[in-house]
């Protein structure tokens, strides 16, 4: 039999002082040595590498925007996301450079040179790497444990690290290849890494591979679930491997458009993965929160055409794309609030259920004063669905004309 699906999570954060101190103590190492490998970008391309600062820390916000959104009924602690994002930044990256060269040496030594150079990358990369980010979930999870009670949390937690992995990669990847232009401190290669790195590969890397990671420890740990646990890490290696690997590198010809090709092959069937994981994890833990809810049978604290509209993303995003003008960000207030006394409901929290119950009613007054009583979701247009679809294109068609313009094929 396998364990609850949802575990209310303490309201206050209990740190595990040991494993904190160790945490702390790794992540001081890797600040060190980042901050070492840092002073040698600048030193050498300060214009480059302070523009790849920007622009990668520029792309990190809609990624950490979105991340944190997963998790939407039941959001994990702020600094819980920072210590995952600086371990992903400064321990899992700084292990990981001479960890994948070191592997990658002994891969020439024990099969070939010509192995190392094809599959290298392939083998050495994703195992250090996948590794090295994993712990960083497993860091988490001692530190604060009674904060993982889910699956979905060890999600977020493992794009989190992801993401600090990703972003701090690509500025070295950045700096990189403005060395290897070998035409001094400019910011061409920077911007040609960016838009290859972070909009075409961005979607699809480590902030993926980390959350299916994550999902593998969330289910060990929440689900007692081992089998469940391995195939997830694994899952999160092999679409590494894949991604990383020579196959279909020549299959696809040359130019922008073979490149999109080899990109949607490699990188949408583990990012629909993770996404159907992701909708399956957070529908069953609405459900959860949902039910607390529903006992409540007051309209004035939730309605059940927002009880519908609060167990899915997409209906919610709905709901307050569909409240006019100024309600919007009413809308959006009172449906976190509605999440947070679902969340209080599960401590049975006293306080909580208080406190968050008068922030709905206040939100329902204001909400009455604009003339829009009931945050509900109507079903989605055509237009919608429409504007979607052309924005897509229209970002894909730009990117690939940047592309083209910098020679990035």
């Amino acid at each position: 039999m396998t364990a609850s699906i949802v575990r209310p999570a303490s309201g206050r954060i209990r740190l595990s002082v040991p494993a904190f101190g160790i945490v702390l103590v790794l992540l001081g190492i890797g600040t060190a040595r980042m901050t070492s490998l840092a002073g040698e970008f600048v030193t050498a391309y300060p214009k480059a590498t302070l523009t790849s600062v920007l622009l990668f820390a520029l792309l990190a916000v809609p990624f950490w925007l979105f991340v944190a959104e997963l998790d939407f009924l039941e959001r994990e602690p702020v600094r819980l996301r920072l210590i995952a994002f600086a371990w992903g930044g400064l321990v899992a990256t700084t292990v990981s450079i001479p960890g994948g060269a070191a592997l990658e040496n002994l891969i020439a030594k024990l099969g070939s040179p010509h192995l190392a150079a094809d599959w290298g990358a392939a083998i050495a990369g994703p195992t250090v790497e996948e590794i090295a980010k994993t712990l960083g979930v497993v860091a988490i999870v001692l530190i604060a444990r009674s904060q993982v009670n889910s699956v979905l949390d060890g999600v977020v937690y493992g794009a989190m690290v992801g993401l600090g992995f990703q972003i701090a990669e690509d500025i070295v990847f950045a700096v990189g290849a403005v060395a290897l232009a070998g035409q001094g401190d400019q910011i061409q290669p920077v911007i040609t890494t960016f838009l290859l790195r972070g909009f075409l590969s961005g979607v699809w890397s480590h902030t993926l591979f980390g959350a299916l990671a994550g999902a593998g420890v969330g289910y060990l740990v929440v689900r007692r679930d081992p089998v469940r646990a391995i195939l997830a890490v694994l899952g999160a290696w092999a679409a590494h491997v894949l991604w990383n690997s020579p196959l279909l590198t020549d299959g696809l010809g040359n130019g922008v458009l073979a490149l999109l090709g080899v990109i949607l092959l490699k990188g949408l069937p583990p990012l629909l993965l993770i996404l159907l994981l992701v909708r399956r994890l957070h529908d069953r833990e609405a459900d959860y929160y949902a039910s607390r809810l529903a006992t409540l049978r007051d309209p004035e604290l939730i309605t059940a055409g927002e009880l519908f509209a609060l167990r899915s993303g997409a209906r919610r995003a709905a709901a307050r794309r569909q409240a006019p003008g100024q309600a919007k960000a009413s809308v959006r207030r009172l449906q976190r609030a509605q999440a947070r006394l679902g969340v209080e409901l599960s401590r049975a929290s006293t306080t909580g259920i208080g406190h968050w119950s008068s922030v709905i009613r206040s939100e329902r007054a204001v909400l009455k004063g604009l003339g829009h009583p009931e945050a509900i979701a109507e079903p989605t247009s055509w237009r919608h669905t429409a504007s979607t679809v052309l924005t897509t294109v229209v970002a894909i068609a730009v990117l690939w004309v940047a592309l083209s313009a910098l020679g990035g094929a």
